[in-house]
């Protein structure tokens, strides 16, 4: 435990804030940057839970088995390296190569579930896969990142507390993306518990079935579900779904504008965002909780060629937006290679 513990009292993951005019308003955005936090990115605070929660159960040569599109199972595969537990991360064709290669060099088993599931994407049978696994071998421990309590526990206890100590504006709509549920949920628990007023916003892709709804193709990983969240069974109000067209677009709007490099999911967050500023004059203040950076999308959104593969166009999303104070030192720059200011090629 003495990891875990050291983990934990970390610093806070850093936010920063950016001004800008929306249709002539001036509003702030805030950005509260989790590929700061353990393992590089939001799923390193879910996987410390998940661990907590069930390591007096493993069997040290059996070890755990986990459904992942690619952070979840690198966090573990960082954990269960340190513990000396083998690892199954069960994947899908979407998962980045990149993470893919991080999670195999920790020594963890990558299974690749490359059946669609008929719902827009592979999570059905991925977890068809890991049931299969684990009535074969009873031993096996399957955390259940989209079920176990302490998926939304924990980010009802650090996540969200960390983000209001940092943020204390009042009232603050906060927008958090949906895979799973669990970081919504618990973001949920701890504004009825402490009362804080925030205005959370679930934010989901066209085509997911997260927070409900009908099923469509998807290309990105990291938001979204093929199935509705058992976190959320009645789904969550209000809710913001954007196309995977906007999600891109505004991640490489970001980076020309302002050097901030952020992952896909933090892209529909703050799609979702400039679409909340536009529809609400009064709504001035906003906070992105972004999942993760640039750093384990350098061959997918950022690369042209994956775009063009994928049929994801860049469109407009800035109509009407003006930055006032951009961030242009970000250290997440560096990884996807084009400048502030550049577009790029």
């Amino acid at each position: 435990m003495q990891l875990e513990n050291n983990v934990t009292h970390m610093p806070p993951t850093p936010v920063i804030s950016l001004r800008l005019f929306v249709e002539g308003i001036e509003r702030t955005l805030w950005l509260k940057l989790e590929s700061y936090s353990p393992y590089g990115s939001i799923k390193g605070r879910t996987a410390l839970g998940l661990w907590r929660d069930v390591a007096e159960r493993v069997d040290p040569d059996v070890g755990i088995i986990e459904s992942t599109s690619g952070n979840l199972g690198l966090a573990l595969a960082a954990l269960t390296a340190a513990h000396r537990v083998p690892f199954t991360a069960v994947m899908d064709p979407r998962t980045s190569a990149s993470v893919l290669r991080s999670v195999q060099a920790l020594g963890a088993r990558v299974v690749t579930v490359d059946q669609p599931d008929g719902a827009g994407g592979y999570l059905l049978n991925r977890l068809a896969y890991i049931e299969q696994r684990t009535d074969e071998d009873a031993r096996l421990v399957w955390p259940n990142q989209y079920a176990n309590p302490a998926n939304p526990g924990v980010h009802a206890r650090w996540t969200a507390p960390e983000l209001h100590a940092q943020v204390p504006t009042d009232p603050l709509c906060v927008l958090i993306a949906v895979s799973t549920g669990g970081t919504l949920t618990g973001f949920r628990n701890f504004t009825a518990d402490s009362g804080c007023g925030w205005e959370l916003v679930g934010v989901d892709l066209v085509g997911s079935a997260a927070l409900g709804g009908s099923t469509g193709p998807r290309v990105l990983s990291g938001i979204g579900a093929s199935r509705r969240s058992r976190y959320l069974p009645h789904g969550f109000n209000p809710a913001v779904r954007v196309t995977s067209q906007e999600a891109v677009s505004t991640c490489l709007w970001l980076l020309r504008t302002t050097g901030i490099a952020l992952g896909s999911s933090a892209g529909a967050l703050v799609a979702s965002a400039l679409r909340l500023f536009r529809e609400v004059p009064h709504r001035v203040d906003a906070a992105c909780v972004c999942p993760d950076g640039a750093d384990r999308y350098t061959d997918t959104i950022y690369s042209p060629e994956w775009r063009r593969h994928n049929g994801v166009t860049e469109i407009e999303v800035a109509d009407g937006v003006r930055v006032i104070s951009p961030v242009c030192s970000a250290p997440e720059i560096a990884t996807v290679g084009a400048p502030a200011g550049k577009a790029e090629p």
